[in-house]
């Protein structure tokens, strides 16, 4: 796909919030994530310098990437275009993005050991399941993702932020505090851990 066309399959997915099964912008979606299929498999099945993962992960997003961003891989993305990262992000071995409905990682976040980010819900009716409803996942600045935490669709981690690991996120998360469990609720706030 040109860029014109990524970026008008963007607006309609963002605008809209939803893709039918079947539609043209269900059609143009699986296009973009067959590509993308390709483009992770290749970057998890070479041996490459931090400099040519960077270059790769670019490549899967459409977007430069700071030098000091670090990624240990495996790494899926189902779409990869509507991911944004910030400067010196970390992202450790095993995570796996569902980004159609965006993804957005601020500057200085560490995303754990098979964190798992999924901005899509499906119909509850099972006629009509292929109907996937489209939420952003907000990771602000120097978040900290727990390993094997799960971001539900239309979450939002405020700035400082802990998910402990193992946790499934299903609502915000207030800027400078910790949560954890399942569904994750507030354990303390950041404060009181620094001493």
């Amino acid at each position: 796909m040109i860029e014109m066309e990524i970026e008008k399959l963007l607006g309609k997915m963002a605008q809209e919030g939803v893709i039918h099964s079947g539609s043209k912008v269900d059609e143009a979606m699986r296009k973009v994530s067959d590509e993308t299929r390709t483009l992770c498999a290749k970057l998890n099945n070479g041996v490459y310098t931090n400099e040519q993962i960077r270059q790769h992960v670019s490549k899967i997003i459409g977007q430069g990437l700071d030098e000091n961003f670090s990624l240990f891989l495996p790494f899926t993305t189902d779409f990869g275009q509507n991911i944004k990262i910030g400067k010196s992000v970390f992202i450790n071995s095993g995570c796996r993005f569902q980004d159609q409905g965006q993804i957005i990682i601020g500057d200085q976040c560490l995303i754990g050991h098979n964190v798992v980010l999924a901005t899509i819900n499906h119909d509850f009716n099972p006629l009509n399941r292929g109907t996937m409803y489209l939420k952003p996942i907000v990771l602000k600045e120097k978040t900290w993702i727990g390993s094997n935490a799960t971001i539900l669709p239309g979450v939002t981690v405020g700035e400082n932020s802990i998910v402990a690991a193992g946790s499934v996120v299903t609502k915000d998360v207030a800027p400078n505090t910790i949560v954890g469990g399942n569904p994750a609720e507030f354990v303390s706030n950041l404060e009181d851990k620094i001493k």
